[in-house]
């Protein structure tokens, strides 16, 4: 599991944090997969509550807060009711029907995979077609096999093929879909994760953490693709050419999607703080 502040919206404050969709056990089987998995909970009023009465108590809502932040207010008490107004305006947008899966083709919806990452791809794709700016999805199991997704200290190669038996019809069915309707030019896929594995293989038959060298995996908009940047030793233990430190990456991420890298965000404690350090240097080859 992850720590829930890994999908934090840390100094930006609670105004800016993300809509998790999906949560539960990340080892869940794919047998168990069902569409409301990936729907967003409490989006329908309660039974017996009309408009006009939710109406009449979000403003009562508002005289009440009106009344707390005129003696109180604070970065805390703003965020409360920005998340309340954000939340109220997503209940009465058409934009929640991207969460009706069930639209899509049923042949679609199998080359993505009948699978919690394979429709939260698809479910992506129909997000990006709403305008939502960042989305991500996250692969953290496969169908019996262990819990802890790509940590495979254990028995690596059988635990990474029943994770690319997952990912690789997810991934590739999500450019082609993109592609197909105009939309990967104008997105920026970034394929990852935190950092590589040992090129040795321990006693448990697995593999370990490895910062030294791992890949990632850039497409879509702003990058000029069918290349590789960079290389490791023929051991896999140390990059050789080329080497892409962390905000060097990050900083090519901006650039490719328009967004000054050194770019300074005031925190919520009133420190300026970069996007990216200011000694990062985008990876000019791979942008478009």
């Amino acid at each position: 599991f992850l720590s829930p502040a890994a999908y934090g919206a840390g100094f930006l404050g609670p105004t800016y944090a993300p809509l998790v969709v999906g949560e539960g056990n990340p080892g869940v089987q794919a047998g168990d997969y069902n569409d409301a998995a990936l729907r967003v909970r409490n989006l329908d009023l309660p039974t017996g509550v009309t408009t006009e009465q939710a109406d009449a108590r979000l403003g009562l809502l508002d005289f009440l807060e009106d009344d707390f932040l005129a003696t109180r207010g604070g970065h805390t008490a703003e965020s409360h009711r920005s998340a309340y107004k954000q939340a109220v305006r997503m209940m009465r947008s058409q934009a929640v029907e991207a969460f009706q899966l069930d639209n899509e083709p049923a042949e679609l919806r199998d080359k993505y995979g009948r699978n919690p990452f394979g429709q939260g791809c698809l479910l992506a794709r129909r997000l990006v077609e709403q305008g939502v700016p960042f989305i991500e999805v996250s692969l953290n199991g496969a169908a019996n096999r262990q819990v802890f997704g790509w940590d495979t200290h254990a028995q690596n190669f059988p635990a990474n093929k029943a994770l690319c038996e997952v990912l690789d019809p997810a991934w590739s069915a999500l450019l082609a879909d993109l592609q197909d309707r105009g939309l990967l030019d104008s997105t920026l896929i970034v394929w990852m994760g935190e950092f590589g594995r040992t090129p040795t293989i321990n006693p448990q038959a697995g593999r370990d953490h490895f910062p030294n060298a791992w890949s990632t995996v850039l497409a879509g908009g702003g990058i000029q693709g069918g290349q590789v940047f960079g290389s490791t030793s023929p051991d896999g233990t140390e990059v050789e050419d080329d080497p892409v430190g962390v905000p060097d990456l990050l900083a090519t991420v901006c650039k490719a999607i328009g967004i000054d890298p050194l770019k300074q965000l005031p925190s919520n404690v009133g420190r300026p703080i970069r996007i990216v350090d200011k000694d990062a240097t985008p990876i000019r080859q791979v942008l478009s």
